[in-house]
């Protein structure tokens, strides 16, 4: 007798080239047309049609009406874990792009992984936390010190509220690239949303990649530091969390 669920779909779906580049465009978070996915993808807006049909029947992707326009994005956050964890063995068994994209460089240094921070950034930013005691190290991956709890408050972010949510408070994510630990769960997208929300990073176009603007580089020196910028607790047109 077999037990358990049957991955031979799910592992059948994500393993077509053209909707392994959609579910790969979509770790971005961001809510893309067919349009945009058949160009992402190289194929046609009739075949893209196809694929997104079954991403959506097998509950991989969501779709959402808007006028004339449909948007889809990844169903959830376990859709996004499997995709990165993917991505990790991809990368371990030396399964790379022949040729690399322009944004490669940008793309390892800081990118989306889902709703928090990747890459060299995301890394240094995850071990200098732990490194200076505002996370701990748990058999369950990582858990909010008393001085990190403090830490964050300063930074507008209130870790008890996050804590009720349903999703982890904090969760370390292997990044494919850096083949070490970043920041996930709730904690790791709220600190993401403080980037953006105070200035200090913004996406760039329709790319998983981050950028940091001047002050924002200041500002993640000063946090890798271990110092919370003095403009972070009220960054300007924002409100702390």
């Amino acid at each position: 007798m077999k037990d358990g669920p049957h991955i031979a779909r799910i592992a059948a779906l994500i393993g077509d080239s053209a909707r392994a580049e959609v579910l790969t465009a979509l770790m971005a978070d961001r809510a893309l047309t067919a349009t945009e996915l058949a160009d992402v993808a190289g194929v046609t807006k009739q075949t893209i049609s196809a694929h997104l049909a079954k991403l959506v029947d097998a509950g991989l992707v969501a779709v959402e009406s808007q006028g004339r326009h449909r948007y889809f994005r990844l169903a959830d956050r376990d859709v996004a874990a499997l995709l990165e964890s993917l991505m990790n063995v991809a990368f371990r068994a030396g399964a790379v792009r022949l040729r690399a994209s322009p944004r490669e460089p940008a793309l390892r240094r800081a990118r989306m992984c889902y709703d928090h921070l990747a890459g060299e950034v995301g890394v240094q930013f995850y071990e200098a936390l732990v490194r200076q005691g505002l996370l701990q190290a748990t058999p369950q991956g990582a858990a909010v010190t008393d001085a990190g709890a403090q830490w964050f408050e300063q930074v507008g972010i209130d870790t008890n509220a996050l804590a009720q949510q349903r999703r982890a408070l904090c969760r370390p994510c292997l990044d494919w690239s850096e083949r070490r630990h970043h920041l996930g769960g709730a904690l790791g997208a709220a600190l993401l949303q403080r980037l953006f929300d105070g200035g200090w990073a913004h996406r760039a176009g329709d790319s998983r990649v981050v950028q940091f603007t001047p002050r924002g580089e200041l500002a993640l020196r000063e946090w890798l530091a271990g110092t919370a910028p003095a403009a972070a607790s009220t960054p300007q047109g924002t409100r702390a969390a």
